[in-house]
């Protein structure tokens, strides 16, 4: 009878599937089934200016070296006059900017001064699908199979004080693509 027990209690681990969604327990997506991380929907009418995103990190110093992976994200501030979002392509070895124009984290409000500029211990991570990665990152998504999915907005002016490094998925007829803020202005990229 034990082993029947553990036998039904590990098949049924085996089918289970881990999803995290932040700020509500339904989320975003319909189906749930290739998600890995998810956002509470924004379907408040009454304050429409609630939406939110996710902020990447901003880095004074380039990343380099093996742990290094593709699809990396940052808001790329080794000169903070002239900061962009970027994204690190595994293929060509490079950081793509994804920006196209410059921010500068020094005015109005001078956000470089309120980051830290040494970090404690860079090895803290959370990892989210997998117990361990070798990738190096602050959230490391770790799946073959399921992906993040971007807090959703009706609009980029539904979000009165956006954060330098803010990433978005705008959800308008006409207009659905990623939005990314570098601190000065959007931008925006079509699917």
């Amino acid at each position: 009878m034990k082993k029947l027990v553990l036998v039904l209690l590990i098949a049924m681990m085996s089918l289970s599937q881990a999803q995290v969604i932040i700020g509500d327990a339904v989320g975003t997506a319909p189906v749930k089934t290739s998600v890995l991380l998810d956002f509470a929907k924004n379907d408040n009418i009454a304050l429409p200016n609630q939406s939110k995103g996710i902020i990447v990190p901003y880095v004074r110093t380039l990343p380099t070296g093996a742990a290094l992976v593709g699809g990396s994200i940052i808001l790329d501030a080794t000169s903070a006059t002239a900061s962009r979002m970027k994204f690190y392509n595994a293929k060509t070895s490079t950081w793509i900017d994804i920006s196209g124009q410059d921010a500068n984290l020094t005015t109005p409000v001078d956000f470089m001064t309120v980051q830290p500029t040494l970090v404690a211990d860079a090895s803290a991570r959370a990892i989210i699908g997998a117990a361990n990665s070798t990738a190096d990152g602050v959230l490391v998504l770790e799946s073959t199979t399921k992906a993040l999915l971007l807090p959703i907005v009706a609009d980029v002016q539904n979000i009165p004080s956006p954060s330098p490094g803010m990433m978005v998925y705008v959800n308008k007829t006409g207009a659905k693509r990623l939005a990314v803020f570098n601190g000065s202005k959007w931008s925006f990229f079509k699917p």
